[in-house]
């Protein structure tokens, strides 16, 4: 117990570190020639590593048999709302200064940015329901509706894609990362289908 209370404080620190970084070259006018792009690039990449880390999570706990792990999901994801709401005001504050019919003709005619609002939108929901008394009221459906974190995960790796257009290489990556645990995901529940088939046969002969 006092193990992971450990490292959910040293990941806590750790997931603020790009903020701050982020927060100290702002402060010292060091944002390269195009800050609104870098800005939007870099908190683009730590929502993103944070939404497949929370992913990670569930396949991580099954693989290896650590319980525990699962008891840093929450805050994971939550620093995945975080970057992605920076990266979200980006757009809105810094790139399209408050113009919301400029923001909705982008969101109509720009798909990489359709797609990346649904994203957002969806993490949003999760956020919000991410909490005790969500997990009360809902029950069973709490966990149906936080399965759209993997929904998110997909719209968030072809937003990315659709972004960089010419070189794709990190976001294959994180379409490969995400495969991999929707895999384990399918191969998991493949294995408890065969286990209850297996015993049932046992039980019939």
């Amino acid at each position: 117990m006092k193990r992971i209370l450990l490292i959910k404080r040293l990941l806590f620190l750790a997931a603020l570190v790009p903020a701050l970084r982020l927060a100290v070259r702002a402060y010292n006018l060091d944002l390269t020639a195009n800050p609104v792009d870098y800005i939007t690039d870099y908190t683009g990449d730590w929502t993103i590593a944070c939404l497949i880390a929370s992913l990670g999570i569930t396949p991580l706990r099954r693989l290896t048999g650590w319980n525990e792990v699962v008891k840093l999901r929450r805050m994971v994801g939550l620093f995945a709302f975080f970057y992605g709401t920076l990266h979200l005001l980006t757009w809105v504050v810094l790139d399209k200064f408050f113009d919301f019919a400029w923001m909705y003709e982008d969101i109509l005619e720009r798909p990489f940015i359709t797609i990346g609002m649904l994203a957002w939108s969806i993490l949003f929901v999760l956020a919000l329901t991410s909490n005790q008394y969500s997990i009360r009221r809902l029950g069973r459906r709490w966990q149906k509706l936080h399965r759209l974190a993997y929904v998110a995960g997909i719209c968030a790796v072809i937003h990315f894609w659709w972004l960089v257009k010419a070189d794709i290489t990190l976001p294959r990556r994180w379409a490969v990362v995400l495969a991999f645990f929707f895999s384990v995901r399918i191969w998991w529940v493949l294995r408890k289908r065969w286990a209850v088939s297996r015993k049932e046969t046992l039980l019939q002969s």
